[in-house]
């Protein structure tokens, strides 16, 4: 009988296979951004004589599917690489919340049952109070991005017309600003852990880049719950 491996064995294998899949993923999202650019290409062709609009459809769903893979592919190979932070100080989290709803307004994965400007499918409740921190404003902006816009799609899984409802708050005395995502239906599983599909994967990779921030992110009953620490004494002023 093979002899169990050790711990440090195991953990360094488990290592080497994270590295490995990263790397064939990799590959394979390039592999497909060269099938985008011969699909564009063709697509181009066709335009210019005159093709039938069934095949222009055609091309342009398969199109659209690549894109989709390929976004995802980029969105693993992030998953499976460490964090690097840039934090700036004094970084207000209300302000950054505001700017991600305001984005999705424009946004390119809405789609499907999202349909019109996202930005008025959301209910945004904030503290008077300041909520500043020491942020990567652009990582954190595109987690809150991916996590708004899944949790979005589960509140309107049964009513499409349904607002979502965003809370920005404190935690009590505790240097700790929490955001939820209200009004969710009850899920059977954690969609920060699930990857059962493009948007759960980028709400994995959300929770990942919250918790490399100090946070956590967490599914509790029927709301998405995200907690971060702040800096009391920035946010006052100093005083």
């Amino acid at each position: 009988m093979k002899p169990l491996l050790s711990k440090t064995e195991d953990q360094d294998s488990l290592q080497t296979l994270g590295r490995a899949s990263v790397q064939i993923v990799h590959d394979l999202k390039n592999q497909l951004n060269g099938l985008k650019l011969y699909a564009t290409f063709l697509r181009r062709r066709m335009e210019k004589s005159e093709r039938p609009a069934d095949e222009l459809e055609t091309v342009a769903k398969l199109l659209a599917g690549l894109e989709r893979a390929a976004g995802d592919l980029s969105t693993l190979v992030q998953f499976g690489r460490p964090i690097e932070v840039k934090r700036q100080p004094g970084v207000d989290l209300q302000k950054l919340v505001r700017g991600v709803v305001a984005s999705l307004a424009d946004h390119p994965r809405a789609t499907g049952p999202l349909t019109g400007p996202l930005n008025a499918q959301f209910e945004l409740e904030m503290t008077p109070d300041p909520l500043v921190g020491e942020f990567d404003p652009t990582l954190l902006s595109d987690a809150l991005k991916s996590i708004s816009i899944g949790a979005l799609k589960i509140r309107q899984l049964k009513d499409k017309e349904a607002k979502l409802q965003i809370r920005v708050g404190q935690n009590g005395s505790q240097e700790v600003a929490v955001i939820e995502w209200l009004g969710l239906d009850a899920l059977d599983h954690d969609p920060f852990a699930a990857f059962a599909g493009s948007d759960e994967i980028r709400m994995s990779l959300g929770a990942k880049i919250i918790s490399a921030h100090g946070g956590a992110a967490a599914h509790q009953a029927n709301r998405l719950l995200v907690q971060l620490p702040i800096d009391k004494a920035a946010g006052n002023g100093g005083n």
